[in-house]
């Protein structure tokens, strides 16, 4: 360790030692650990509002599914009887992925449970779980899958030819997890134990060379796909304490990834996105635990590649393959060449699977370091991509959210259960998260969303009211028995170039700059009230690779044009955005351009319409 890292390890130590926080660690050799702590999901309710909205149209939908339908291929998998029709679509009996979505949706119920208490779900969650142990205990050997234990035996000796078992085999062992992290279910945490086991087992009879082949993904649409396998393992072992399980996960860590990754190499091109974005959550699982600084490098390389490289102005990623060997990297589903995004806007870019990983990313990175570019980009996604991918009148999710023009949301049915189906019910069921962070003396607000904080440690409740980000007007009120001293540290995003501040309807005389905290360091009384109000203006982001083609936002709202035709324009950036207006309807906009006027609106609210996002100027 060199005298910079001693003195920095020296200076942290009295920064961190005294606040007496649980679970609050130190940052030595250039180690991060957590230094604002997410709060658990069941101290944080949506209040009533369209963010409220949409959680209750998913939560609709979770209970009008039928248990025994979800259990059907399990069965039948373990020769047990069923008499229950199967699902379709991604989860029809001749799809090598079926099982994934009940993982998905014992996760998803799970985190409800946690929060509301439900006890439908609750009844629901444990009769599946003592199900699924029949389909377990039936097979004799811990492996458990709705899909037969051959797929296993192809991979391993074709090292493809089957679809994804590891990636199924880690949904439904992630959702048993979480039914006994969130929902207290003892059954289901020994059969998730039990399922490693299988794995171990497995896994030592392979050589390395065999192992390096099963997980090997650089290819297009990769049939040996693996999840989140490393992920669900470094959860397992932060229950168990297992070393077994510690091993288990660094084996799925891979060093044709892992090393490229944390010596700065963008090794994104041609990847398959979701594949590998789930491998670097998973990394950011292991960082905590292993404390290895190629580990922290790695997820902080990948994110600042992922941001500045191979994103959509919404936050999203994933588009056409630069090589195209099979029909859907023709146009989906995967990273091209860095920098270069202009020409990559098909109909079906934007996996909503990635998207949702991207945002876990940047919610993990931002409790690490509390640096307000990781609140930034998890906002942009959160209203840009993750609410713009649900219907607001069925709750339905796209698998693309495409971003040219013209487009049209493509809403999956109800009972197609791809992998985007079974991410989005998890993503609806969490929208309560990463709105709060807190340490002993500092509660960070990074999400504008009405909710009630309940920091259970302090005897503090503290509510947030506003119609975010329609309405630019935020007020939080706090509730205390007693007196308690605090910094409250307000999220400012990077449009945000003005934001007036009231503290008991007094206004302070604070500056503010984009991207950035603003800290309200006081004892904090019975009914205290912060008033936060935004000012919005219309602005634009442009392809990184032309920079004639771009999208427009007004404050935090990527906005799209209601329109069926190609979006061109003419002038410069200043003169379209000096002809944009708003309407006489709140989240109406008009822009007036060569002769026309168009209508735009923030994506998040188009449904069935046509509608482009990137427009191009083009003066010739």
């Amino acid at each position: 360790m060199d005298m910079l890292k001693i003195l920095s390890a020296i200076v942290l130590f009295f920064l961190f030692s005294c606040s007496g926080e649980k679970g609050k660690e130190l940052m030595v050799d250039n180690v991060t650990m957590e230094i604002a702590s997410p709060f658990p999901p069941n101290q944080v309710t949506l209040s009533e509002s369209w963010i409220r909205d949409r959680e209750q149209l998913n939560t609709w939908y979770l209970k009008s599914l039928d248990a025994d339908r979800l259990l059907h291929n399990f069965r039948e998998n373990a020769g047990l009887p069923s008499g229950f029709q199967p699902l379709d679509g991604w989860e029809a009996p001749w799809i090598g992925l079926k099982g994934h979505f009940t993982g998905h949706y014992l996760s998803a119920i799970s985190f409800l449970i946690h929060q509301y208490n439900d006890s439908t779900f609750l009844n629901r969650l444990n009769y599946m779980v003592d199900e699924l142990l029949k389909c377990q205990q039936a097979f004799g050997n811990g492996y458990l899958s709705a899909f037969p234990e051959r797929d296993f035996d192809v991979l391993e000796i074709r090292f493809g030819g089957v679809w994804a078992p590891y990636y199924t085999y880690n949904k439904i062992m992630q959702g048993l997890l979480d039914a006994y992290i969130y929902a207290g279910n003892e059954t289901a945490l020994e059969m998730a134990i039990t399922m490693a086991g299988y794995v171990e087992t497995r896994m030592s009879k392979l050589d390395d060379q065999s192992i390096e082949k099963v997980l090997y993904s650089v290819g297009a649409n990769p049939m040996n796909e693996a999840g989140a396998m490393n992920e669900v393992l470094y959860k397992l072992y932060k229950v168990t304490n297992d070393p077994a399980h510690l091993a288990l996960a660094q084996l799925f860590d891979r060093d044709w990834f892992l090393k490229p990754l944390g010596n700065n190499e963008n090794i994104l091109s041609g990847l398959h996105s979701n594949t590998h974005i789930v491998l670097v959550n998973g990394f950011a699982e292991a960082y905590p635990v292993n404390k290895e600084e190629k580990y922290r490098d790695a997820v902080v390389n990948f994110w600042d590649m992922l941001i500045n490289h191979h994103i959509y102005a919404n936050g999203s990623s994933s588009g056409p393959r630069p090589n195209v060997i099979t029909p859907t990297s023709l146009t989906a589903e995967h990273w091209g060449v860095p920098g270069q995004l202009s020409n990559t806007m098909t109909k079906e870019i934007a996996e909503t699977c990635v998207s949702h990983n991207t945002q876990k990313l940047s919610a993990s990175l931002f409790s690490w370091t509390a640096d307000p570019k990781y609140a930034d980009a998890y906002m942009n996604t959160f209203y840009n991509s993750v609410m713009a991918l649900q219907s607001a009148q069925t709750g339905k999710c796209v698998y693309h959210l495409p971003l040219g023009s013209p487009r049209q949301k493509a809403f999956l049915n109800e009972n197609d259960f791809r992998c985007c189906n079974g991410s989005s019910i998890e993503a609806y069921a969490k929208l309560n998260s990463a709105i709060y962070f807190h340490n002993h003396s500092t509660l960070w607000v990074n999400m504008y969303i009405p909710s009630k904080l309940n920091w259970a440690d302090k005897g503090i409740v503290v509510e947030q009211t506003g119609n975010f980000p329609e309405n630019p007007e935020v007020e939080f009120t706090v509730s205390t028995m007693n007196s308690s001293e605090f910094e409250l540290m307000l999220f400012i995003p990077s449009w945000a170039k003005r934001v007036e501040v009231f503290v008991n309807g007094e206004k302070q005389k604070l500056k503010t700059k984009p991207e950035s905290f603003l800290g309200l360091k006081r004892k904090w009384e019975n009914n205290d009230k912060v008033n936060l109000v935004f000012e919005y203006d219309f602005h634009l982001k442009t392809m990184p690779d032309d920079e004639n083609v771009f999208a427009l936002f007004y404050g935090p709202m990527l906005l799209a044009f209601e329109s069926g035709s190609e979006l061109i324009l003419k002038g410069n950036h200043e003169s379209v955005l000096s002809k944009l207006s708003t309407g006489e309807k709140n989240g109406i906009f008009h822009l007036k351009n060569n002769g026309s006027t168009y209508t735009l609106r923030p994506l998040f609210n188009i449904e069935n319409e046509m509608y482009g996002v990137y427009a191009t100027i083009r003066n010739y």
